[in-house]
């Protein structure tokens, strides 16, 4: 049997139980680690605002496990993932990574999403030594030097934020609006690109909070446009973002705009249509949609391979989760055989030139550890098209 048939074969067997090829299978007795196989544990969202980014993550990793398992695992061991939705509330996101702790079903975490989420989760996985990887926040409040166990790939929001900054000062803008989503992310990030604003010495025309799921964008659009801003920087994310971005393109569709690379999650960027001209996002992966990056067709391969959703092959998120992946791995395979959670976390720690494709990823020699200070910036045409 060919690796493509076993792929397609294990995908569509979920497929016959009427589950999503990402979905977890319940195991209520197993252990979290055998000679066969490890578990890991992951809490994200699968609804609410964020819940498509968080079905094309899980299927990035599910996609990428199910390769290697069809390889012989790691020191022939499968890796397993169960992963429970938490619709992009903390308390859930807690209460989730609480109940397989206590229940000692998973041995080592990954990609939880959300600056919130992750918080409430960071005191038990320091407490109990739980390898973590790949948060998706980039939230620096969440950065320390005594965290041990918690491996992130991405960069901060700070650096991007800065990086927004340059550019908005290097096109020679004045009176920047920024809006920010109304929780503990958006909040974060607003003092991110205040103070960098304030660095720069450029003007500021107000700043103002959406609310996370998107109720008073057409008011807030309303507000921005009166202050008439030479620019407004997005500290904004999901269908909220979609709404405000809609919304004030229908009061002033010339002013530019320009946000994180999570304040539009590849999901919604259909959704904006010709709203998405004069858009700028800063980009911490390569663009997933482009057949120049080795990583990205490398990545495309294995989702063609295991009969993903056609739409993921595209999909930054996607391309995010089967990236944590990656390092989970390649964590993994330094542990060793003898696997224990001290072995894993040393074993990431060790993670020092990792290069998938063309793109690298190593932690330095103490927390916080972060793989990546890749930033890119992406400018957008009418209908999501890149010019750059």
């Amino acid at each position: 049997m060919s690796r493509r048939q076993f792929l397609l074969r294990a995908t569509r067997a979920c497929a016959t139980a009427g589950l999503p090829a990402w979905a977890p299978v319940a195991r209520a007795s197993e252990e979290w680690m055998t000679a066969r196989y490890v578990n890991l544990g992951c809490s994200i969202a699968l609804s609410g605002p964020l819940g498509q980014a968080g079905i094309e993550h899980v299927a990035g990793m599910k996609a990428a496990f199910a390769e290697l398992n069809h390889a012989g695992g790691v020191h022939g061991r499968e890796i397993r993932m169960d992963a429970k939705d938490d619709g992009y509330v903390a308390s859930r996101t807690l209460q989730n990574i609480t109940e397989m702790v206590e229940a000692q079903t998973v041995f080592a975490l990954i990609s939880p999403l959300g600056t919130a989420n992750t918080a409430a989760i960071l005191p038990l996985i320091e407490s109990k030594g739980i390898p973590t990887v790949g948060p998706v926040t980039g939230a620096p409040s969440l950065r320390s030097a005594e965290q041990r166990h918690v491996f992130f790939v991405r960069p901060s929001y700070r650096d991007e934020s800065i990086r927004l900054v340059k550019q908005v000062v290097q096109m020679g803008l004045k009176r920047i609006a920024v809006v920010y989503l109304d929780n503990p992310f958006g909040k974060e990030v607003l003092r991110d690109m205040a103070q960098a604003l304030d660095s720069a010495k450029v003007e500021r025309a107000g700043q103002f909070a959406l609310a996370v799921d998107g109720n008073n964008a057409a008011a807030l659009a309303d507000k921005v446009a009166a202050e008439r801003p030479g620019a407004v920087l997005l500290a904004t994310t999901g269908k909220a973002n979609t709404a405000f971005v809609l919304a004030f393109r229908a009061r002033a569709q010339g002013v530019p705009l320009a946000g994180l690379s999570v304040s539009v999650i590849p999901s919604e960027l259909p959704k904006l249509a010709a709203a998405t001209r004069g858009l700028a996002l800063a980009q911490v992966f390569p663009d997933a949609t482009s057949q120049k990056s080795v990583v990205v067709r490398r990545f495309q391969a294995t989702m063609k391979a295991v009969g993903a959703n056609p739409t993921y092959l595209t999909s930054g998120s996607s391309l995010e989760g089967w990236l944590n992946a990656q390092v989970m791995i390649e964590g993994l395979r330094k542990a060793g055989k003898d696997l224990t959670r001290e072995r894993l976390r040393a074993g990431l720690a060790g993670i020092h030139s990792l290069s998938v494709g063309d793109f690298h990823i190593g932690f330095g020699s103490k927390g916080p550890y972060v793989g990546s200070d890749s930033i890119y910036l992406a400018i957008y045409a009418e209908n999501g098209r890149r010019l750059s």
